[in-house]
């Protein structure tokens, strides 16, 4: 179940800019699309451009979490790696942190770095839930999340975190 995590927690981008998260919060609330480090991982793409096209311009950053290494990253993400914020997370000590347990996930860090709302595998009316949720909180829009060519409900995979 999601909780809040670490502020202290160090996080690493795509650009090799490593700050900890309350760092990264400092100016702006984190709004992540948490995929799956594996080829599938893909299939949420466009799922993810549209919330970074409605939160893009909101009080936030929005940005790709893949907990895998760059090079993984950059076969999942293709040519989205240079539309967004890429985060890294090779060690898993991200999602550990959150208290996910499976992928992909969609999560909103407010800037006391705090979990706003989180939805965990791929159900669209819970992503569409913390979409609202974000919106509210931001006093923005909701992007609308339903599409015809989205991948099917999954509960996702689950997350093998080492924890110690």
């Amino acid at each position: 179940m999601a909780q809040h995590p670490d502020p202290q927690l160090a996080i690493g981008d795509l650009k090799g800019t490593t700050r900890t998260l309350a760092e990264w919060t400092t100016i702006f609330q984190l709004c992540l699309v948490i995929l799956p480090d594996r080829p599938e991982g893909s299939r949420w793409i466009p799922v993810a451009r549209r919330i970074f096209a409605t939160f893009g311009e909101a009080n936030c950053h929005t940005a790709y979490v893949v907990p895998s290494t760059a090079s993984v990253a950059r076969r999942i993400l293709g040519d989205a790696v240079d539309e967004a914020m890429v985060f890294l997370d090779p060690d898993r000590a991200l999602v550990a942190s959150l208290g996910l347990e499976r992928l992909p996930a969609f999560v909103h860090l407010r800037q006391d770095t705090s979990l706003g709302a989180a939805a965990e595998g791929w159900d669209p009316r819970e992503w569409q839930r913390t979409a609202r949720e974000i919106a509210r909180s931001m006093s923005w829009i909701a992007p609308d999340l339903a599409d015809l060519h989205d991948p099917p409900p999954t509960q996702g995979w689950a997350l093998h975190v080492n924890t110690g």
